[in-house]
């Protein structure tokens, strides 16, 4: 299966939800938001959004500097 993250097309082996994709992609903690196919998803819900082909994942993080 092919998804887009962050501009980029990834393949997965199979349908996964939200919360193990980012923990195989290596992100913990809470300093970064989740967007699928330009929406949102509430933190609370990563465990319960499935993930599906063709879907496009934006991972955004806050910089720091100035």
């Amino acid at each position: 299966m092919q998804v887009l993250i962050n501009g980029e097309t990834q393949s997965l082996e199979s349908p996964l939800k939200l919360s193990a994709l980012l923990h195989q992609l290596g992100y913990r903690g809470e300093t970064f938001a989740v967007a699928i196919n330009g929406g949102f998803i509430p933190r609370t819900e990563y465990s319960n959004t499935q993930i599906n082909n063709g879907d496009s994942l934006d991972i955004v993080a806050p910089v720091v500097g100035g």
